[in-house]
């Protein structure tokens, strides 16, 4: 009988995708330092061999050196994040609360774009419980930072709905500027969105204040009765259904990160 040949079967090893640890939770420090974008693994070896990276507050030399996504791997003083870059937007819908964690809240944004995405991503910035509209998430921390100091001034347009028809007048002293209990705010610009209904207003601001729209038109004496955030950093949430997300196109974050 005809021997048969027997071939030699090679299983090749699943590869980890970029940033996530393997099955034991830990992954090479070169490799973390390589997937957080600061340079290639033979350079990180450079890196760590000349005392340049810190593993939580201590110095590491040893090359092969493993950590874990909870640890805090530091190059050039600042933290390093080996996740992927996440950016998604949110059309917020009433009733959640803007926070990552918060054991009182019932409902957080968080529980919207759970199943997004493995990285742990955050909202930059906050929009209170009963506000609607864009909201962003990443794990950019220094995109972050940027969309939201407000040395950067990131132009915000929020649609109003308010208890009463918008005065003129009120157009007039908003365009002056008025003085709320921590400082003069004067909007970009304010524009009525339907002249047959004079309690729709637009108003555009960059101030990164706590609820400052609610607050200065409470201080003209108006009640909001509705508060949609429907421009963030130059993002709409145009054909994005309440309550809903996406993630943001390449074209999207090079604007964002270029502005």
């Amino acid at each position: 009988m005809k021997e048969i040949s027997r071939k030699k079967i090679i299983l090749k090893k699943k590869e980890q995708p970029a940033g996530e640890p393997a099955s034991d939770g830990l992954i090479r420090l070169n490799k973390y330092i390589s997937n957080a974008g600061i340079c290639s693994r033979r350079d990180a070896d450079k890196l760590i061999s000349e005392g340049l990276v810190t593993i939580n507050g201590e110095v590491v030399t040893e090359l092969g050196r493993k950590v874990t996504l909870d640890d805090d791997v530091q190059f050039d003083g600042k933290r390093l994040n080996p996740e992927r870059k996440i950016y998604l937007l949110l059309n917020k819908p009433r009733g959640f609360v803007t926070t990552v964690e918060d054991p009182n809240a019932e409902r957080t944004v968080m529980q919207l774009v759970s199943n997004a995405c493995p990285e742990r991503i955050y909202p930059v910035g906050r929009l209170d419980m009963q506000t609607t509209g864009v909201l962003l998430f990443t794990n950019d921390g220094e995109l972050a930072k940027k969309l939201t100091h407000p040395s950067y001034e990131k132009k915000k347009v929020y649609h109003v709905q308010l208890d009463q028809d918008f005065l003129p007048e009120d157009i007039e002293k908003l365009e002056k500027g008025i003085e709320l209990e921590d400082g003069i705010i004067i909007p970009d610009d304010i524009q009525m969105i339907d002249p047959k209904d004079l309690r729709q207003v637009g108003i555009e601001i960059h101030s990164g204040k706590n609820r400052v729209v609610r607050r200065i038109f409470n201080h003209l004496g108006y009640q909001v009765e509705r508060l949609d955030r429907v421009v963030f950093a130059g993002l709409t949430k145009k054909d994005l259904p309440r309550g809903r997300y996406r993630f943001l196109t390449p074209h999207e974050i090079s604007f964002l990160k270029m502005s």
